[in-house]
């Protein structure tokens, strides 16, 4: 027998590991100061099965309540917010819950916008962003390669600098020379013990 709409305090509420195209329901507010209702009000228009009513703080990363209605999300169910910001709090949140939800087999409704996975112009919607997500990942490995050829030019490969400059390398040689262990000079350099080892190998081989 399908759960009466209400606001989810805890998941154990309903059980869902039998039953699939449940419409579960999520709102958002800002502060404890705002009220809920009129997105709840909205989802109940929308015939959700369960609503789970978030009070988030923006400065807060932790959404308790996301959380739970992800638990309970299952294939062929339908997400329904009144609002994309709702949903997500930036364009990165928004890529990276449509392509959970996507994966998970879950379709998502938003009413004002309106925006319906079920449509063709819905499953339109999750391409345009998993290819701006695709777009991202290209750029950032672009970007990556740019810098390391930039970096190469210079004389550094790997595009980072040297921890230990010559210097210091010969600084270590001196201490370990004189009987101060590869973990003390580790430590005291702030590199790992592979590194020290490396330069005493190079040392010893030049």
């Amino acid at each position: 027998m399908p759960c009466p709409i209400r606001r989810c305090a805890d998941v154990r509420l309903c059980d869902t590991s039998r039953v699939t195209n449940h419409r579960i329901g999520y709102s958002r507010v800002s502060t404890l100061d705002q009220d809920p209702s009129s997105q709840e009000d909205a989802l109940a228009r929308a015939g959700v099965d369960r609503i789970f009513v978030e009070h988030f703080s923006g400065t807060r990363a932790s959404r308790p309540e996301w959380d739970r209605a992800r638990e309970v999300l299952r294939r062929g169910d339908t997400l329904v917010v009144t609002r994309l910001d709702r949903l997500g709090r930036s364009t990165k949140d928004l890529l990276g819950i449509s392509q959970w939800l996507e994966a998970r087999g879950v379709e998502l409704q938003v009413i004002v916008q309106p925006i319906d996975t079920r449509t063709p112009e819905g499953r339109m919607f999750f391409t345009i962003l998993a290819a701006f997500a695709q777009f991202e990942r290209d750029l950032i490995v672009a970007r990556t390669k740019d810098g390391l050829a930039a970096a190469r030019a210079r004389g550094r490969a790997g595009g980072r600098r040297p921890k230990l400059t010559p210097s210091k390398t010969a600084h270590i040689v001196e201490r370990h020379d004189s009987g101060e262990s590869v973990t003390s000079l580790a430590a005291y350099f702030g590199v790992s013990r592979q590194t020290i080892y490396r330069v005493l190998d190079q040392q010893r081989s030049s």
